[in-house]
């Protein structure tokens, strides 16, 4: 039996198996190989000698006389007895040594297995206890295998097989087999009995791994991250706060000339990240998280944890932000449901639907100005009016008479007075262009007490029969409609 564990050697030093679990596993095979062959092991010793690498079975039994044998497994005739040692006496054990051979070739090779499929388990059981240890630690690999919806990574450090699924990577990521990509462990399960270690580049954790890397002062405690918050690819805002006066966290972060945050874009494929100092102050840490807008007043409901945030006009898109990032990313990193609206000094009439004048406008003028893609009133008013003649085969007197019966609606309009209840028209409309379905703050209208109203476009009523009725003299058609009135 001598050597017998060189048999087995390519899988321990393969394999991070320590020498007792590796006895451990070589005793519990080679019993169950004498189970299997003796229908029992109590009276057997196994010694692995882990310093040369051998292994010995002994099998002990207990001598008697000749004709007395009532228990083959434990008991060994003294005669029998005698072939083995001949210093053997009645009341002695026996001790036998086992050689490969008795169990035969097949029993040998079922061994084998099986000593395979243990420290297979082994090796995976290991390797999901490291990485449960490891989770959101950063790993540096190399793409072995490109997938449709995942890519297969080897840790630089240890060798396993990592995954990288397409929807934790960042949009515009691209790699290729060989290429190395950095990922930071975000789960670690066991699928199929085998170990699953999922990497991620989307998770606001990667980020945190990034600065801590690049900035000596986050790992020396000096200065905390309190909050991150992502939309991978396109923005994140991070809060951070110092544990000391002297060091300015913002500064420190971003580095000389954004020597430390320019690293951290590149791989983050230009991912736009705004630094803020933390506060305890509510509302100037929502003021902070909507940089670079401007906040003119925010008014808090701490119960519904609501903030309605008050900007002028020029700076309402700049605090909801492309596709509505800034400020979704601001309600996430304070907590708070921001609402924005916007500052107004003047009552203003947007624009009119060309369909409000109908009492004045023939139907089929209307449909022909709507087929040059005029649909509303300053639409007409920005137009030549020779330009209209020639698109619409309109009579020139029909457009000059449509062009003054437009112009007099917003004349009119600048003289109304604000009504009392009037309701501003909220931020959406301004912003409308650049925000999509991915905005989760509410955009509400507010009471004109707190803001000057912004009207929306002017809706027509019955009193516009008094401006008909004073033009009624200079055109017999108003005339007609004048009574009609």
């Amino acid at each position: 039996m001598v050597n017998l564990v060189d048999v087995f050697s390519d899988f321990k030093s393969g394999k991070n198996i320590d020498r007792p679990t590796m006895v451990r596993v070589l005793e519990d095979v080679f019993r169950t190989l004498i189970k299997k062959k003796y229908g029992t092991d109590d009276n057997f010793d196994v010694i692995v000698n882990t310093n040369k690498g051998d292994l010995e079975i002994w099998r002990v039994r207990e001598v008697v006389a000749d004709g007395e044998v009532t228990e083959d497994r434990s008991q060994l005739a003294v005669s029998e007895a005698a072939r083995i040692d001949e210093s053997l006496n009645v009341g002695d054990e026996c001790y036998e040594q086992l050689s490969i051979e008795d169990f035969g070739r097949r029993a040998i090779m079922a061994a084998r297995q099986t000593l395979v499929s243990r420290i297979m388990e082994l090796e995976k059981d290991e390797v999901f206890r490291k990485y449960s240890e490891r989770v959101f630690e950063m790993v540096t690999g190399e793409i072995s295998q490109v997938m449709k919806k995942e890519m297969l990574v080897l840790d630089d450090a240890t060798g396993n097989e990592l995954v990288l699924p397409r929807t934790e990577m960042i949009r515009g990521d691209y790699y290729r087999k060989g290429d190395v990509v950095r990922g930071i462990i975000k789960k670690v399960d066991m699928r199929n009995n085998t170990p699953y270690i999922m990497l991620s580049r989307t998770d606001p954790g990667f980020l945190r791994k990034l600065l801590e890397g690049e900035v000596p002062e986050i790992e020396d405690g000096i200065i905390e991250v309190k909050n991150i918050v992502r939309l991978p690819g396109e923005r994140a805002k991070v809060a951070v706060e110092s544990h000391d006066d002297r060091i300015d966290p913002v500064g420190a972060c971003v580095g000389m000339k954004g020597s430390r945050i320019h690293g951290i874009v590149r791989e983050l494929r230009n991912e736009n990240i705004d630094i803020i100092n933390y506060t305890n102050n509510v509302t100037l840490y929502i003021q902070r998280s909507l940089t670079p807008a401007k906040i003119s007043n925010i008014d808090l409901d701490n119960e519904r944890m609501h903030a309605a945030v008050y900007l002028d006009a020029d700076q309402v898109s700049l605090a909801i932000g492309k596709g509505g990032s800034n400020i979704k990313l601001a309600s996430k990193l304070t907590g708070y449901e921001i609402d924005v609206y916007r500052n107004q000094a003047e009552y203003e009439i947007d624009d009119v639907d060309l369909e409000e004048f109908s009492d004045e406008i023939e139907a089929w003028v209307i449909e022909a100005l709507k087929g040059i893609g005029c649909d509303t009133a300053r639409q007409v008013l920005e137009l030549n009016p020779d330009e209209i003649v020639r698109r619409t085969d309109l009579e020139e007197e029909t457009v000059q008479e449509v062009m003054r019966i437009l112009a007099n609606e917003f004349e009119e309009g600048n003289d109304d007075e604000t009504p009392a209840n009037a309701v501003e028209t909220p931020a959406t409309e301004v912003a409308d262009a650049e925000l999509t379905e991915t905005v989760e703050a509410t955009i509400a209208a507010a009471p004109a007490a707190e803001a000057e109203p912004v009207a929306p476009k002017k809706t027509r009523s019955k009193a516009k029969a008094e401006v008909i009725a004073e033009d009624a003299d200079e055109n017999p058609r108003l005339r007609q409609k004048a009574k009609q009135k």
